[in-house]
């Protein structure tokens, strides 16, 4: 028998209801699920990209539960996919479509079990979510300064799993750079508290490091320790217009040069972006009076009085416009203003999930370069296929673009989407030139994992297959992601 054949024979000798019920032992009544429509939101990604089947849902309560399910698993050699919120974007929490795994949910790990305002921490476990983590330092007069678009629901174990990204990070970094010490249930049941809250510890490997970003596929996360900030007196924000992307790259020069230790956002929009966003979601108006080449979305926080944010960022606007960097700029400066530009960058967002289908691309490339990325990759889309519509956004300050393609008005979303790999392979082909990153963000769960085998080298490659295999020697975790 091969390795690869192992987990499915093995896990084709245990009864299915005998598994639940053995598992229900373990978690309690309530924390296993096993009929279908129970498990059906658990069995497909949020975009609805990848749907999968499983013997069981667990959802033990406490970390001692998820750790004698693991070992429940490891003993027979059954597969385990970890899901927080299932949120993400590439099917790395989708189990596979043979039913030889469990899903094992975090969401009753979600308890905030401690905030320390004086030392700017917070431990909380995997299954709490964003939005209530960003509450809880809010209440202690902190901030935890991680925020994307689905922080509603997307869970902190999850956003450190993928080593989330979002709209602060020019500022306050990924979640790698958020956490200080994490719980992890390793693959064979063992639990290793690293739950430290030190902000140096040089006494070897940073350990930790490996499972942020890992997508559960070396452990577990069932608890993490968090950085917390001062919670900001000011945030002022403007958008500005201008004629293309190289103008918005000229002007986040100027904005770093003039503002940089409150710059928290720099979110450069498309025109065919805002157009779109415009066109079709309810509520969404034309910012100017007449459409722009491109938009940029400027936020400043600072936790004193002092400099007036308004003003800075007011006297910057001013000068680029003198220097012709910018054609037009608001500044709102009622707080449901400001939010209404937010909320533009939001529509962009859903507009591309109900304009049709799409081909998205998470990448990066060195900020100086996102002008002339684009203006190559608007050309090798155009080969590969005239008249896709392009609709890239995203954060401009750390070089993180949404490459989004949308079908040519004359094809239909099936014809389109047959054409996804060959449009992948040219935008891919432009981020290799520019020694950039074909996953910025996203990770690359089951999506991109095909990706990785082509553009990372070969020591890189072997590399991880090693660490894995040191973390997880049975394969039981999250098979089939990241490798």
């Amino acid at each position: 028998m091969t390795r690869r054949d192992t987990p499915t024979s093995l896990s084709a000798m245990y009864d299915r209801d005998d598994i639940a019920d053995r598992l229900r032992q373990i978690a309690g009544m309530d924390g296993v699920l096993d009929t279908a429509d129970a498990m059906a939101r658990y069995l497909r990604d949020w975009r609805g990209l990848y749907h999968g089947k499983a013997l069981a849902v667990a959802r033990p309560a406490t970390v001692d539960a998820v750790a004698a399910a693991i070992r429940f698993c490891a003993d027979r050699k059954i597969g385990i996919v970890p899901q927080g919120g299932n949120t993400g974007l590439v099917g790395g929490a989708t189990p596979a479509g043979d039913g030889s795994e469990i899903v094992l949910s975090l969401e009753r790990l979600n308890r905030i079990r401690a905030i320390d305002p004086l030392d700017f921490t917070l431990v909380a476990e995997a299954g709490c979510i964003l939005a209530d983590v960003q509450a809880a330092a809010a209440g202690a007069n902190r901030l935890f300064p991680l925020s994307l678009g689905a922080e509603g629901t997307c869970q902190i174990g999850g956003n450190i799993a993928t080593n989330a990204g979002g709209i602060n990070v020019l500022r306050y970094g990924n979640a790698r750079d958020l956490v200080l010490g994490l719980e992890v249930v390793l693959a064979d049941g063992t639990v290793w508290n690293d739950l430290r809250r030190v902000r140096k510890d040089n006494t070897g490997y940073a350990l930790r490091q490996l499972l942020i970003g890992s997508e559960g596929t070396l452990g577990i996360i069932t608890a993490a320790a968090l950085k917390l900030f001062p919670l900001p007196r000011q945030r002022v924000a403007a958008l500005a217009a201008m004629q293309a992307v190289r103008q918005a790259s000229e002007l986040f020069g100027h904005c770093m040069e003039h503002a940089g230790e409150f710059v928290t956002s720099f979110e450069y929009m498309s025109s065919a972006a805002v157009e779109l966003a415009v066109e079709t979601v309810p509520g969404t108006k034309r910012p100017f009076e007449q459409a722009h080449g491109a938009y940029v979305l400027i936020e400043l926080a600072g936790s004193l009085d002092e400099p007036p944010l308004g003003t800075v960022l007011e006297r910057f606007l001013g000068d680029a416009l003198e220097r012709g960097t910018i054609i037009d700029a608001i500044l709102p400066e009622m707080e449901s203003r400001r939010l209404a530009l937010w909320r533009l960058r939001e529509a962009v967002v859903e507009a591309q999930r109900v304009g049709g289908a799409s081909v998205k691309h998470d990448v990066s490339v060195p900020v100086s370069d996102v002008p002339a990325f684009i203006a190559a990759a608007d050309v090798a889309v155009e080969a590969a296929l005239p008249g896709t519509r392009i609709l890239p956004f995203g954060h401009l300050g750390d070089g993180n673009i949404h490459y989004n393609l949308m079908r040519p008005l004359a094809l239909d979303d099936e014809t389109f989407r047959r054409h996804g790999p060959t449009l992948t392979k040219a935008v891919h082909d432009v981020v290799d030139a520019f020694s950039g990153s074909f996953s910025a963000e996203h990770g690359l769960g089951q999506m991109r994992r095909g990706e990785a085998i082509h553009r990372k080298s070969n020591t890189e490659r072997e590399l991880m297959a090693e660490i894995k295999s040191l973390f997880d020697p049975g394969a039981i975790l999250n098979r089939g992601k990241v490798l």
